[in-house]
């Protein structure tokens, strides 16, 4: 593994711990991260020929920070309390995007960028999935935040009627159950030795 791939990788962690306490946080961060960086690549794309390299890092900056400020606020407009649960970590998606573009990602093959936006899309639900689930001991709470509805607040599933382990909804929880699932995916597809 090389360097911008470990730097890439970090990165997507600071979301998918701390945007995945519920299933809806989860969904809609992941929406907004799809949508952001595939305008960014086709617009990067449009203009990285015309720039001169040293230029490159200022308009990448300035239009990933553009596109997810224009992001956000629409986010705000649609469901105002969709965008306050996902807290700050919609704006983490201009510093993901600056860095996928000095790494060269952008100019990689598009089976390779649906790859990692799979497997983070995948991450993300199945994180928020399961510390909701949890956590709350509820699938879906607030699920209609993510379709713009004020008036009714659908609470979900509610499987445990006095909710679950609270550890999981916060961040270190996160961390834990992450390193649980990689620890049961080793066991799982053990890795030959030599």
């Amino acid at each position: 593994m090389d360097n911008s791939s470990t730097l890439r990788n970090t990165l997507m962690l600071t979301p998918l711990i701390g945007a995945t306490h519920s299933l809806t946080a989860a969904l809609g961060l992941c929406l907004m991260f799809m949508v952001v960086t595939q305008l960014f690549s086709l617009a990067m794309g449009v203009l990285r020929s015309r720039l001169v390299p040293a230029a490159r890092l200022l308009a990448s900056i300035l239009l990933a920070a553009t596109l997810t400020s224009c992001a956000e606020l629409m986010a705000q407009a649609w469901s105002l309390q969709w965008q306050q649960h996902l807290g700050f970590y919609g704006a983490l998606i201009a510093l993901q995007c600056v860095v996928l573009e000095h790494t060269g990602f952008f100019q990689n093959g598009w089976r390779q960028r649906l790859r990692l936006n799979g497997l983070f899309a995948t991450l993300m639900i199945a994180l928020g999935l399961l510390r909701e689930l949890i956590g709350n001991g509820t699938l879906g709470n607030h699920l209609s935040w993510l379709i713009g509805a004020t008036q009714t607040d659908w609470q979900g599933w509610v499987l445990l009627a006095d909710g679950g382990l609270r550890l999981a909804t916060l961040v270190p929880g996160g961390f834990i159950l992450l390193g649980l699932l990689i620890a049961a995916r080793r066991a799982w597809r053990p890795t030959p030795t030599l």
